[in-house]
């Protein structure tokens, strides 16, 4: 068991990586808006994109390279379809966390307040999110995986704690009970919130390239990290992911339903709203728990996906090319970090639609990363002894289903 618990870090980077936007900002939400209506859906989601996440720690340990690598000999095409793919969104997701981050700095740590440089008027968030940016890439460029690996188990555990505390005081504080009655969306707004919400829940589909990326790095660092163990790590970061998920919905649920608040889509007011109505409903004490639970939660995504989406197209350029590019791994994540902080500045005002837009995106594609992962982990590529099981191929076809189905629906609705 002690040798288990050292091997875990591609899958506690996958719950750093999910725990933020999904978590903090959607359930919550979705526990504000529908109570636990909503849960029948956090529950499905996660079980039909269980296999397609799995399958990303499965090849990459069992077949020593990344699903890049895999996508690559079922034919360019995939690659070339995953390119613009994670170029259109890397920059989007980002920002979309970063400045959910840097509300919450901003709120807990201090309001830097406004300066007028030119005609342009900077904010504390905008100030917030170029500290942040920098802080991620400085710890990326000298610690690199090694250290990212360490951050995140000390990052995951507080994580945990913080909000199992914030979840068992909330329901010792409520003195109605709870309703489990659960809702299907049936207009257009609700129905475009329920894509957004499953999107990234526990996260987008791509985040499985991610996971094989971070699998081959944790290989050649640990070499009994085998399969097996793999999987085993993977289960704990999925697992956490979930309960996390029902936590902060519990917590919206209790804390913000039928409370007649209306939300900011500004990353600074909500993340104020989101911490005072905690302290009103909880106490003062709530503030520092909540706090940590918060930042926590999305300083871990912002760190994560600097770190995953630069690994993903350093190995993508390289193999459509066929080279030893120059547009290696510090090339991408300073380009994202540049990037990242430009949008920033223009979408400041804009939380809400920005993270809409990329967690329905997110959805939208899932279909495309279901079937190219199944159909990978499925092959000749894969060693047999680890291709899926009977169980694990139904669940694919139902997942599949599923994907296809919700997308489907949501089109039809615009």
């Amino acid at each position: 068991m002690i040798n288990k618990l050292k091997n875990l870090g591609p899958g506690l980077l996958f719950a750093g990586a999910a725990i933020g936007v999904s978590h903090l900002v959607q359930s919550t939400r979705a526990g504000a808006d529908f109570g636990l209506g909503l849960l029948w859906a956090l529950l499905l989601v996660n079980l039909f994109k269980y296999p397609f996440f799995q399958y990303g720690p499965r090849y990459a340990t069992a077949t020593g390279e990344s699903l890049l690598d895999g996508y690559n000999k079922l034919g360019k095409g995939v690659l070339a379809i995953y390119y613009p793919l994670n170029l259109a969104t890397m920059f989007t997701i980002q920002a979309a966390v970063t400045i959910v981050t840097a509300g919450l700095a901003s709120t807990l740590f201090g309001n830097f307040g406004t300066f007028e440089i030119g005609n342009r008027t900077i904010t504390s968030t905008e100030i917030w999110t170029v500290i942040i940016t920098s802080i991620c890439l400085l710890l990326l460029l000298a610690g690199k995986y090694k250290l990212l690996d360490k951050l995140m188990k000390i990052i995951i555990i507080t994580l945990t704690i913080s909000t199992i505390i914030a979840v068992i005081m909330a329901l010792f504080n409520n003195s109605e009970g709870l309703s489990f009655t659960q809702i299907l969306p049936n207009n257009t707004l609700e129905i475009t919130f329920l894509i957004a919400f499953m999107g990234w829940m526990p996260a987008p589909l791509d985040v499985s390239v991610w996971q094989s990326l971070w699998a081959i790095e944790k290989k050649k660092d640990t070499k009994q990290y085998t399969t097996k163990s793999a999987l085993f790590d993977f289960n704990i970061g999925y697992l956490s992911t979930i309960l996390l998920g029902v936590g902060f919905l519990i917590l919206g649920t209790l804390i913000m339903y039928n409370n007649g608040e209306t939300f900011s889509n500004s990353a600074s007011q909500f993340s104020n709203q989101l911490i005072n109505m905690y302290k009103k409903s909880l106490g003062d004490w709530s503030y520092l728990i909540i706090g940590i639970a918060a930042f926590t939660a999305m300083f871990s995504t912002t760190l994560t996906t600097l770190d995953a989406s630069p690994r993903a197209m350093t190995r993508t350029t390289q193999l459509l090319f066929n080279t030893s590019t120059k547009l290696n791994y510090t090339f991408w994540v300073i380009l994202l970090a540049i990037g990242t902080i430009s949008i920033f500045f223009f979408f400041v005002s804009e939380m809400g639609f920005l993270i809409k837009v990329a967690t329905i995106l997110s959805f939208i594609t899932a279909p495309f990363y279901a079937i190219i992962n199944y159909i990978l982990i499925s092959s000749t590529h894969t060693p047999k002894d680890w291709q899926p099981s009977k169980q694990l191929h139904i669940l694919s076809w139902f997942g599949i289903a599923f994907l296809i189905g919700f997308s489907i629906w949501y089109l039809s609705t615009l």
